[in-house]
């Protein structure tokens, strides 16, 4: 993290030496109304914003509470410790951890170099970053449908563990920067930001924690990771072994969680992929075939036309 950041989160807050002087009494009246345990928006976004941040209050016990908005926290230096639905969740340097408004959250008091940043996110934020990751099937897109929803879905909250991935350091320094500059032009770039930064974490299920004690969120994690890793030969045997189940097991569960087989999946991933080259490349049509997993020219061509009702080369000329 670049240091001028870091020093212009560093120093105590005002909240912070009335916690320090009156040992870590919380003032609650600062993020909720009527001592209510839910975190309101109101109280720590501006009217019109959509998103914005603050320093994590440091030195202080936050008893169990729930937010009416997305909550992203992201550990610049040291740790924290949190109790998400019951779970522990230790925020490490470099880590995020996504929660939605369904989530209930505890955290203990974190010292003085225990730096993190708390990004609060407005369901309707989404709606952008929705068209960003396509209607793929994965688990941040499971999230994010579920931060839309009413009432608790699948997944109530992620925990990145991705202090060692750059492109993901680089994309949160850039956001945390245009929020603290606060500035009307980063507004569309603060989307775009957060678009770029979720198709990152949709690469990372190895690093991937979810806020669900369910077998089959389990085993969709893994599904939409080799996917997203393998689609070209990634076979649906291979996590057999890993996940202790049978394939008939894992085959049911993807048909129930996606109406979808494996192969469906699959299929859809690499004609996508085949869409996206011929458009952003000069590839011939044959070498696409090859790139996204298909041997046999006339099935890609077949597949190809029934999904998207023209040839491989009626698509790259529209």
């Amino acid at each position: 993290m670049n240091q001028a950041i870091i020093d212009r989160l560093r120093p105590i807050t005002a909240e912070e030496r009335v916690l320090l002087e009156n040992a870590g009494a919380i003032n609650t009246n600062i993020y909720s109304n009527d001592n209510s345990s839910v975190i309101d928006a109101k109280k720590l976004l501006d009217e019109g914003k959509l998103i914005d941040c603050r320093v994590h209050t440091r030195f202080a016990h936050f008893p169990k509470h729930t937010h009416n908005y997305v909550e992203m926290v992201y550990m610049i230096s040291g740790f924290t410790r949190h109790m998400v639905n019951g779970n522990e969740v230790i925020l490490r340097q470099g880590e995020l951890l996504l929660m939605n408004q369904h989530a209930t959250q505890e955290i203990y008091p974190a010292r003085e170099n225990d730096i993190a940043v708390n990004i609060m996110i407005l369901p309707e934020f989404f709606d952008r970053i929705l068209l960003i990751l396509g209607n793929e099937n994965s688990m941040i897109r499971d999230f994010i449908i579920d931060c839309l929803k009413s009432t608790s879905g699948h997944v109530d909250y992620l925990h990145f563990e991705v202090a060692d991935i750059l492109p993901i350091q680089n994309l949160m320094e850039n956001l945390i920067f245009s929020l603290l500059e606060d500035s009307y032009e980063y507004r569309q770039i603060n989307q775009n930001t957060v678009g770029l930064l979720f198709l990152h974490l949709l690469k990372q299920t190895d690093s991937l924690t979810i806020g669900s004690d369910s077998f089959e969120d389990k085993v969709m994690m893994k599904v939409f990771g080799l996917i997203e890793d393998n689609y070209k030969d990634g076979e649906l045997s291979d996590l057999c072994k890993e996940l202790n189940t049978d394939l008939s097991t894992i085959s049911r569960i993807i048909k129930r969680q996606t109406c979808q087989t494996y192969t469906e999946l699959i299929q859809e991933k690499r004609l996508k992929y085949a869409a996206y080259l011929l458009t952003n490349t000069e590839l011939p049509v044959t070498d696409i075939c090859s790139d996204v997993g298909y041997n046999n020219f006339s099935y890609f061509y077949k597949l190809f036309k029934n999904r998207f009702n023209v040839t491989p080369k009626e698509y790259r000329k529209k």
